[in-house]
Formats: structure tokens, sequence, C-alpha cells
């Protein structure tokens, strides 16, 4: 990013209200919060610049197998098509699970809202523990079309990545991308927010909110609650 920006204060005080009818201290608050959201964007673009010139990360050996959605048992390399990149959500959906968890789904609701786009730059899959096509078949129910499904074949992909609690058999979600160089596939970036490096008050989340829900009920004067999550279903409005 270029090292001669303009103060973020300076762009903010360019800011021409759609509505004049604003009072004062409103108009100041909302210049001062342009500034914050400037600075912010830059910060988010240093972000993905650090993620972008990551060094080359560990080379993944193990043969992790999975099912594909044609009922077809693929590796890990298979999964990139004809891109580089490989980006993988690894959902809670295990087999002694009745229904998928309702944060995941949100997640990969939003995922799927792009799906088709995302597939232009980079492969986009999403791993489970479940078999593929209960996977399928609820991504049906959900009206998702632009989401690839693969089954684990056994747990040692999801205990790899960390969506496996071996002693306490809980499920997490996992988000990582990997890179092909050759016959080479490597990790190149993967989130590693715990629950130790959360702030007092919320769960562990990333610096940049994937999910669309949430991004815009920060933008709502009821933000997203401290005990308010999403569901499966709802009763009618």
């Amino acid at each position: 990013m270029p090292s001669n920006l303009a103060p973020a204060a300076q762009l903010a005080a360019k800011r021409q209200p759609p509505f004049a009818e604003e009072s004062t201290d409103y108009a100041q608050a909302r210049e001062a919060l342009l500034a914050e959201e400037i600075e912010v964007r830059r910060h988010v673009g240093r972000l993905a610049a650090q993620i972008r010139a990551l060094p080359p990360g560990p080379e993944i050996t193990e043969n992790y197998r999975f099912i594909d959605p044609n009922g077809v048992e693929i590796g890990l390399e298979e999964m990139f098509g004809g891109h580089d990149s490989l980006v993988i959500y690894h959902w809670m959906f295990g087999p002694d699970r009745e229904r998928p968890c309702p944060m995941c789904t949100a997640t990969l609701g939003s995922l799927n809202g792009n799906g088709a786009d995302i597939a232009q730059r980079v492969a986009l899959a999403v791993t489970g523990r479940s078999k593929v096509e209960r996977q399928i078949a609820f991504a049906q129910e959900r009206g998702w079309r632009d989401l690839r499904f693969f089954q684990s074949v056994g747990d040692d992909w999801a205990l790899k990545i960390g969506g496996l609690d071996p002693d306490k058999g809980w499920e997490m979600p996992a988000l990582l991308v990997l890179r092909r160089q050759g016959d080479i596939v490597r990790l190149h970036w993967m989130a590693e927010g715990s629950q130790e490096m959360a702030d007092p008050g919320e769960d562990p989340r990333g610096a940049v909110e994937l999910q669309a829900l949430w991004n815009l009920l920060d933008l709502t004067p009821e933000g997203r609650g401290i005990d308010w999550y999403p569901k499966l279903d709802y009763p009618p409005i």
C-alpha cells in the first residue's frame, strides 16, 4: 500500500451528507466514524497483502482421502481442478449430528452466494465427516447450488486441522487455504484463532469476517448481540 496516503481525517472531511437535516452532533460523529472506517479499510488492505506475501508453508505429505460429489474417492490435489489455490471450509456436520451446526450453515450460506464468483479465481471445497450424499441433501434443502461437498474418509483430516477434539468428541469448524506447486501441496494460510485468543465476551473469530450476516448486523443499532446466534429454522415472520 502506498506510503504517501492522505490522512484519513482529511479524506473524511470531504464527506457530503445525503440528508441535509442531520444535526451537528450527528455530522461530527459520522465524520469521525468515517475516518475510522478509512483506517480499517487500509488496515484490511495491509493484512491481505501480508497474507498474500506469506512464504511457502509446510508441505502436506499425508495422503488424506475424500469422497467427492460423484461418490469417487480422491485426494487433496484433485480438489484443485484447474486452479493453483484451494479454499477449504470444514463444517460441523459429523455422522452423529442429526442436523449440521447452524453457525457453519450461516457461513456456507454466505459462501454459496458468491460460490460461482469464487470459482472463477480459486477452487472452493467443503469437507465434512458425514456421508457426502447427506451433505448434498442438506445443501439442496437450503437451495445451495454453488458449493462442492466432500466426505472425509476416516477422521485423520478432521483431527489434523482441528475439526475434531479426540478427547471430548467435539467438532469445530476450520478454514484453510492450500497452494499447489507442481505435485506439491502446501498450506498457505489457516485460521488459527482460538478461545484463548478471544477478547472478553466474544467468541473466537478472525480479523476479517466471512459472514455477510455479521457484517450487516454490525451496521445496525442492535448490532450482533452478545447471546444471539443463527438457527436452522425460524417461525414465520
